[in-house]
């Protein structure tokens, strides 16, 4: 094939197209081609030497293992512009999968020693399949955590996390003009068995969308004319997602704004509409069935056993391959609903209150990091007045409003605080004033101890209320933090009071006897050094998001944060929460209390080595601390 051909395809083909065109050439002018019939086994495990990389010109292959049984584990499909051989080369062993050609196939074959030339000399190349190894292993460890400690419950579950919502959407779009009547658009939902109506303007550009919803709560119910201009009645802006979202994606956007209808959106045209029904149909069950039974939940105590069906929803999501950010999303998101139905319930018996109020939720529960082990961690902020008799109502009120959640909240299944952080106790309900003269406290005149027991609370996000009121005080705290120079010190310093839980032979170091004899605290001995640091730097740089994920986002798209420092943050997080749900997951269906302490013998080889990684990944973080702060005594 003629050099400028070969020099054209990898101008195409990641990472490939990261070369300079010089360098480019001169590696298509050493690449050979070869074509392989299919069927034609191109690697045997264990037995072939891997002398080339092969990138796909055309065809297919496929990558899979075989035990001493004979019995075959499917790892992946590999088409066109993709790589294989680049794992034995770099580690210098022999093929560690069998690949196999599934169609007639055409490869551009790079030898050994000319891809080695590359990644030495071109970072970005290096670090493209460096990524790429690192990617595989950890979703290995995956699947490996889901194959042999969550046995498999159910069957055909939707694949929430990899079906497009284009795939899952059925039937065309309709649309009508925004002057159509309502009886037209009741007709035209009626005849195509939708639930649905896009409306469009003169421009024919889509204005809004009309639902059977709207039909019933906007014309039905107040009596308007069956002529009234649809336009009278549509919502607008028409709430969209992208055609490259999966169907979790969607799901969480219906139930995080309560809609039952989605446009999706290609190259800046909608194209479809995702409903709700669409999903359930897929799926069979959903977690949208225990959102709606909580929404439609009318008496406090129909929550308690609601509260409790949770981990039944979480455990379908780890059987799907969930990865832990969209678990806990999902947990968050249901947790948030049982709160506000609860409050708003125990608002109407307790009656108006004499000032605006916000609902502050504490640590996990504000980070939206919950996992099957939840304790309360919440707090009660409130409007001040000027009229001392409206403060005294105020407290007399929301004492008692507090003690009725709380108690609600125990019997939905959620712990009391062992550390008391709760809205009962009245050091943790009080005026916006009072909240802000406590960060001020904490960041002006810090005190080691003091500042140890008060991270928590810089965690907030309002839950239920006036939500104005926890946006001041986060605004509050933005500002306080920057100037706090040693305040955040302490901070750092505290990040690097302790090590991840290796010996220096890379051992695990666990309990030696005692109740937890064999185990180490995975929340306290690894987790918690992940979300303290990014707390540590999101205060630092005003940043007041409080998703440890979406902080270091923030903080590598701000460019305080590296990308290759950020991508292993980010893996190494997500692993060790993957981790602590399958566990606490197995706890519960022991019909056990879920805690946070791991044994590393109850896993494979594969997870304990990648939790090593995940170890070491710590040490690289602590490190940047040190320059960050100029610390070197520790």
């Amino acid at each position: 094939m003629p050099v400028a051909g070969v020099a054209n395809f990898l101008a195409q083909t990641l990472p490939f197209n990261r070369l300079d065109p010089e360098a480019r050439a001169r590696l298509a002018a050493k690449c050979v081609i070869d074509f392989f019939p299919a069927g034609t086994m191109i690697f045997r495990q264990n037995t072939t030497q891997v002398d080339f990389l092969y990138l796909i010109q055309k065809g297919g292959v496929k990558s899979y293992l075989k035990n001493d049984q004979d019995e075959v584990t499917l790892k992946d499909f590999r088409g066109e512009g993709e790589c294989f051989g680049s794992l034995s080369i770099i580690q210098g062993t022999r093929a560690n999968l069998n690949v196999e050609t599934v169609e007639d196939t055409f490869c551009f074959l790079i030898a050994k020693r000319d891809f080695l030339a590359i990644l030495e000399e071109h970072a970005e190349i290096s670090h493209y399949f460096l990524r790429s190894m690192t990617e595989k292993l950890v979703k290995g460890a995956y699947a490996e955590l889901r194959q042999h400690q969550v046995a498999p419950r159910t069957e055909g579950a939707l694949h929430l996390f990899s079906s497009p919502v284009e795939e899952i959407a059925k039937g065309r779009l309709y649309t009508a003009p925004e002057d159509t009547t309502v009886r037209e658009v009741a007709r035209i939902m009626t005849d195509n068995l939708i639930g649905s109506l896009l409306l469009t303007g003169a421009d024919g550009q889509i204005k809004g969308i009309v639902t059977d919803k709207d039909l019933r709560a906007k014309v039905v119910a107040k009596g308007l004319g069956y002529q009234t201009p649809a336009s009278m009645i549509m919502a607008a802006p028409v709430r969209t997602i992208s055609s490259q979202a999966v169907a979790f994606d969607a799901l969480l956007t219906m139930m995080r704004e309560r809609v039952h209808h989605l446009a999706i959106e290609k190259n800046g045209e909608i194209v479809k509409m995702i409903t709700t029904h669409d999903i359930m149909v897929e799926q069979g069950t959903s977690p949208l069935y225990l959102f709606r039974e909580i929404m439609a939940q009318r008496r406090i105590e129909g929550l308690y056993l609601l509260a409790r069906k949770v981990p039944l929803v979480i455990r379908t999501l780890i059987e799907e391959g969930a990865r832990a950010n969209n678990i806990t999303r999902m947990i968050a998101v249901l947790n948030d609903q049982i709160l506000d139905r609860l409050l708003t319930m125990l608002a109407a018996e307790t009656g108006e209150p004499p000032l605006p109020f916000c609902w502050l939720l504490m640590g996990s529960e504000g980070r939206r990091e919950q996992t099957f082990k939840t304790d309360q961690d919440n707090a009660l902020l409130y409007r001040d007045s000027p009229d001392p008799v409206v403060m005294r109502q105020a407290e007399e009120y929301f004492h008692a409003f507090a003690e009725g959640a709380i108690r609600h909240l125990v019997l939905c299944g959620y712990p009391l605080c062992p550390g008391e952080i709760m809205a009962t106790n009245p050091k943790w309900r009080q005026p916006l004033a009072a909240w802000k003269g406590y960060f001020r406290d904490w960041c002006g005149e810090p005190e080691p101890q003091e500042i140890l027991h008060s991270t928590i609370f810089f965690d907030f996000r309002p839950g239920f209320g006036e939500l104005s009121l926890a946006t001041e005080l986060r605004l509050t705290l933005a500002e306080t933090a920057r100037q706090g120079g040693l305040f955040l010190l302490h901070l750092a310093r505290n990040c690097l009071s302790s090590r991840p839980p290796l010996s220096f032979f890379k051992n695990f170091i666990v309990e030696k006897d005692g109740a937890h004899k064999n185990t180490f605290d995975l929340k306290e001995k690894a987790l918690v050094f992940f979300v303290d640091f990014a707390r540590l730097m999101a205060l630092r740089h005003g940043i007041e998001e409080v998703n440890t994920l979406d902080r270091l986002r923030i903080l590598h798209e701000t460019q305080h944060l590296s990308l290759e420092l950020y991508d292993e943050l980010v893996e190494a997080y997500e692993f060790l929460m993957q981790v602590r749900l399958v566990h606490q997951l197995r706890m519960l269906e022991g019909g056990r209390q879920p805690d946070n302490r791991i044994n590393p013998q109850d896993l494979s080889d594969l997870e304990r080595q990648t939790l090593k990684e995940a170890f070491s990944v710590i040490v690289r973080m602590q490190e940047v601390i040190r320059q960050e702060f100029n610390i070197r005594d520790l």
